[in-house]
């Protein structure tokens, strides 16, 4: 008993000597802004002593973290309607606003600041409490680990009714699934064996298992994902795709779409998702089903407080320290952007590369930082709260390799960041309410090649159309990337839509085919042919396009109405075994029936076009502007990754599709959702409700990933 008393009073000095710490570093800290900044002072006009400007500094000190602690996060919900970037910036008025309060709650009117100069000390203020109370917790295990089981206990007692550790029965594991978007399975093994990714290899040496897994032909997030998370990616030939009877260009990182993909594989499916089961869904393209959501695309396009999807930002930037943390880490990773592509233009011919000018930094940080930061702190929050099963895709290494390649200096420091987030993740996992089971995973790889229009000089399109002997534009244009952060930065501003393709497909004649790209496969459609055009109708048509695409270098191969047409004549009938296998051998394993299940989609394009592939070397062309490639057969694009715990159930060799490896996640589900020797007959579902509110987390936590170093 006296134990007892004891650690509860020392458990109490050691947090108010954190806070007294915390108090005084921040008083220091507007001491030395005032000193600094001309437009913010800390005394009378007549001046005063310094030990009465040190007492009005920690008057002000005091009442900024109160207001802080108190009124911010009440501001922040108010503003759900906000779009979430704009709340980003909006946070350092809002951090000004609360120190000109505190300010004028100094007695005697002693504080005064500028606005604009307000703005600045809240933020520098901001971060060196948050900094201040992070290392002060990082250096003492103890009190880390006392606030994260505080924190828990917590979202315990929120619960209806009792606990399943208080109802006597056995709380099962929960499954924690970390989505690496992009990162073929070669690069995660070299990563972690060459020391980019420590955490990795770790699990790899000790507790975890990695296979293989090969793509369908589309081999990009929107088909990959969508069968992973509703097990059923069936008729989603490509990234982007026009479909005849509606006259609209699918895209599948543009929410209206991705809201009706969903439905569709749900039907088909014939069930609700992977996260159902008080489940999450963190910055994904698709729910999965889940009722907790946050930077969802599927449901992005949803306006007003309906719209849980945003509600990441918003629980996210309620913290004003991790505002101005992530603001600091932005502008930090636009900088480092601009430096690398300066050294890559310096390079000059020693490799591919594509424009990297604006706005392409802050697309590029927002996936980097803002993204990243966000998603990781919602999943430390469902962990926390006890969620069965947490879906998160994080998309930085995705989007940095299509710029800069999927090997190199660039790449690495991104994996190197990933990995610390993994890192902070499996701490955390270790003072949950429940054991969670890690499961490491990728949609697919990237193939590194120069582009079409870099190598050639020409876009696709610019090849159709000269195939059907329409004019064609003296200047090349671009086709710009389709990669998946645009999109969540288009929602985060509210302007969710993507408009270039289906505005291209509205505007020019019906006679005109449509030609989209999809990494390094394109899709070429003619509107004004009800159905999918036979061959026979484009030799007559347009005698000329199907040898000039065929036949070009650049191109690989073509798949037109259940025939594949290769170069110099070549050509494979699908319906004859072994005449597919023998022409896509180059393309690896599976390739031909990869082809051979896209052809039975209703909506297959009238030509599929898969660009070059040089086995040697393992470069494509990609269609778009992207040196780092996925979204059609050849190289590394096609092989992704699934890394499970030893303790589940190992999936059987060869998996192939998305459809597959998520039934091999649903069977890990329904094995941890039993407890240990029951049946699975008798599944005991843990008691606790499936819902529970949006769990944040603590002030200066997330910064323990250091994402500078």
């Amino acid at each position: 008993m006296v134990q007892g008393w004891w650690g509860r009073w020392r458990t109490a000095g050691g947090a108010l000597l954190r806070v007294i710490l915390v108090w005084a570093v921040s008083t220091l800290t507007m001491l030395v802004l005032a000193g600094i900044l001309p437009d913010f002072r800390l005394q009378s006009g007549d001046g005063d002593s310094f030990t009465r400007i040190a007492l009005t500094a920690a008057w002000g000190a005091g009442a900024f973290g109160v207001l802080t602690a108190l009124v911010w996060p009440v501001v922040v919900r108010a503003l759900l309607l906000v779009p979430a970037l704009v709340l980003g910036l909006l946070v350092f008025f809002l951090n000004g606003s609360l120190l000109l309060l505190a300010m004028d709650l100094i007695p005697d009117g002693r504080g005064e600041a500028a606005p604009e100069t307000a703005v600045v000390v809240a933020a520098v203020m901001s971060a060196v409490a948050s900094a201040t109370s992070t290392a002060l917790a990082v250096r003492d295990d103890e009190a880390y680990g006392r606030r994260l089981y505080r924190l828990a206990d917590r979202r315990r007692r929120r619960l209806r009714g009792r606990t399943a550790a208080e109802a006597g029965v056995e709380v099962t594991p929960g499954l924690l699934f970390l989505q690496l978007d992009g990162v073929g399975y070669g690069v995660l093994r070299e990563a972690a064996a060459a020391g980019v990714m420590p955490t990795v290899a770790d699990w790899l040496d000790r507790t975890h298992r990695i296979a293989p897994w090969r793509t369908d032909w589309s081999s990009q997030t929107g088909a990959s994902q969508l069968g992973l998370l509703h097990g059923s990616n069936f008729d989603v030939p490509a990234f982007r795709w026009y479909e005849k009877e509606t006259g609209e260009v699918m895209v599948c990182n543009r929410p209206a779409s991705a809201e009706r993909l969903q439905r569709r594989a749900v039907k088909r499916a014939g069930h609700g998702g992977l996260l159902t089961r008080d489940g999450a869904s963190r910055g994904n393209l698709f729910s999965g089903g889940a009722d907790q959501l946050a930077l969802v695309l599927s449901v992005s396009a949803r306006r007003g407080r309906g719209n849980r999807s945003r509600a990441g930002y918003f629980a996210y930037f309620s913290d004003p320290a991790n505002a101005v943390r992530t603001a600091l880490s932005f502008v930090a990773e636009v900088v480092r952007e601009t430096v690398q592509a300066l050294r890559a233009r310096r390079r000059g011919g020693t490799g591919p590369r594509v424009a990297r000018g604006l706005p392409y930094p802050f697309i590029r940080a927002f996936a980097t930082v803002v993204e990243r930061d966000v998603v990781v702190a919602a999943v430390i929050g469902d962990m926390l709260a006890g969620r069965a099963a947490v879906y998160a895709d994080l998309v930085a290494y995705d989007e940095v390799a299509h710029h800069s390649g999927p090997r190199g200096r660039d790449t690495d420091q991104v994996l190197a960041r990933l990995d610390r987030s993994l890192a902070l993740l499996a701490r955390v996992a270790e003072h949950a309410p429940r054991p969670y089971r890690i499961v490491l995973l990728s949609d697919h790889g990237q193939s590194p090649g120069e582009t079409f229009l870099g190598r050639y000089g020409l876009r696709l399109k610019d090849l159709v159309r000269a195939g059907c002997g329409l004019p064609v534009s003296r200047r090349a244009g671009r086709t710009h990337s389709g990669a998946e952060a645009r999109a969540a930065v288009r929602a985060a501003l509210h302007r969710p839509v993507e408009e270039e393709p289906q505005e291209e497909a509205r505007e020019q004649p019906a006679s005109d085919p449509v030609v989209l790209a999809s990494g390094n496969l394109g899709l070429v459609s003619f509107p004004d042919v009800p159905g999918r055009a036979g061959r026979e109708w484009i030799d007559r048509a347009h005698p000329a396009l199907l040898p000039t695409l065929a036949n070009h270098p650049g191109i690989g191969f073509l798949l037109v109405d259940g025939v594949v047409l290769g170069p110099g004549g070549a050509s494979a009938r699908l319906s004859v075994p072994g005449e597919a296998e023998e022409l896509l051998a180059a393309y690896g394993p599976g390739a031909a029936e990869a082809v051979r299940r896209t052809d039975s989609f209703p909506h297959v394009a009238d030509i599929m076009v898969n660009s070059a592939y040089d086995p040697a070397t393992g470069t494509v062309h990609a269609f778009e502007e992207q040196i780092g490639s996925h979204g059609g057969l050849g190289g590394e694009q096609g092989t992704a990754f699934l890394m499970w715990p030893a303790g589940l159930r190992d999936p059987e060799p060869g998996l192939v599709g998305a459809e597959q490896v998520h039934r091999v996640l649903r069977g890990w589900l329904a094995e941890t959702a039993r407890p240990a020797g029951t049946a699975p007959s008798a599944v005991v579902e843990d008691p606790r409700p499936e819902r529970v509110a949006d769990a944040t987390f603590p002030s200066g936590q997330v910064l323990a990933q250091d994402e500078n170093r």
